[in-house]
């Protein structure tokens, strides 16, 4: 399982030209289900992120968490993270899992995030979707598990 996250000002989903979705101040989830991953995983990539610490303490830090500033969070299921790009010019989804078992993963972080108290707000899985974003910082790290 991997989950890009990007800490953001705001973000929003478009599908078919019409917000979907959107947050604001909080973090945007791209995650990416590979064929193999459990449920330990989605708790564990759930858990990390909504307690990592990279947003600004008063003293410019990353030293606080998503749940330290009341932040919200925009969830996106983005196969395309599980491409494999080493050989050729056309990446392979050979390591992507399949669609229902996918979703099911997906759904469960979403719940997983929600539970914890913090705001959450969602893509549609697989559909074509615009992602809008203002990035802070800018801020990206790339979780695995």
């Amino acid at each position: 399982m991997k989950v890009l996250i990007q800490r953001v000002k705001s973000a929003s989903v478009r599908i078919d030209g019409k917000i979907f979705s959107s947050i604001e101040q909080g973090i945007l989830s791209l995650v990416g289900i590979e064929k193999g991953d459990t449920e330990s995983q989605v708790d564990k990539l759930a858990s990390k992120i909504v307690n990592l610490r990279i947003f600004s303490d008063e003293q410019g830090k990353m030293n606080k968490s998503l749940l330290d500033i009341n932040g919200q969070m925009l969830i996106v299921s983005q196969f395309t993270l599980c491409g494999d790009c080493k050989k050729g010019t056309r990446p392979s989804f050979d390591k992507s899992e399949e669609p229902k078992r996918a979703e099911e993963l997906y759904e469960l972080f979403i719940k997983k995030v929600s539970n914890t108290g913090i705001k959450t707000a969602t893509g549609k899985f697989a559909a074509m979707m615009d992602v809008e974003l203002v990035n802070d910082g800018p801020v990206t790290f790339m979780l695995e598990a």
